[in-house]
């Protein structure tokens, strides 16, 4: 019987955010301890740590998803922990972030460059913030020149704007430009337009002076 089995498996799941599978905590233990983990003894401790959660004395349970364990909060709490993530969240995104996530949205995957194209200025300071917010990532290289990284929306995005899928995006027109707070979905229609490239004596302007998303 492996020492303090309960806890390992309690730490690994605590420590991802997404669901963990039963495959890689026993992998991950069995090499960061050199042991060997009988899989009927990793059930039992596992029921052991989801009855452990279960006492009332816990905000939190451990929950069997998507092939994987994750702590999730309990739903006698959600009200109050959906308030705090809503405070916590709660900042605008300015109107040059706005316009370069429609760019993103519309025409994923696309390079810093296109979207620079589109807009006429420089963008490296909006894609900053969009992925620090989460609402875009990095889905690979190019295969042209140079391979600059490309852009999408992320998942994060589709919950925030509530959309099932791309193919529920509205079409462009139907947006209008506003600055929405993060953590309070608008409609869709509200959401975001692309302006024309903003250009001053025939150059390019850049988006670093501005920052209305804090």
């Amino acid at each position: 019987m492996v020492d303090k089995l309960d806890t390992y498996i309690e730490s690994l799941i605590f420590v991802v955010q997404l669901p963990v599978r039963r495959e890689d905590i026993r992998y991950n233990i069995e090499n960061a301890l050199q042991i060997k983990i009988d899989p009927e003894e990793m059930e039992e401790a596992l029921g052991r740590l989801k009855e452990k959660y279960w006492d009332d004395n816990f905000a939190i349970e451990i929950v069997e998803v998507a092939e994987g364990f994750q702590f999730m909060t309990k739903s006698a709490f959600h009200p109050i922990a959906g308030h705090f993530l809503k405070q916590l969240t709660k900042r605008r995104l300015s109107k040059v972030a706005l316009e370069t996530l429609s760019i993103i949205a519309y025409r994923q995957p696309v390079s810093r460059a296109e979207i620079e194209q589109n807009r006429g200025v420089n963008a490296d300071y909006a894609i900053d913030k969009l992925l620090e917010k989460e609402l875009i990532e990095i889905a690979g290289r190019s295969t042209g020149p140079g391979k600059p990284l490309l852009y999408t929306t992320s998942g994060k995005f589709m919950d925030y704007f509530g959309l099932r899928s791309m193919e529920d995006l509205p079409q462009l027109k139907e947006f209008l430009a506003v600055s929405e707070e993060i953590g309070e979905p608008p409609a869709l229609e509200e959401i975001i337009t692309i302006e024309q490239p903003h250009f001053q004596n025939g150059e390019p302007q850049s988006d670093y002076p501005v920052d209305e998303s804090e």
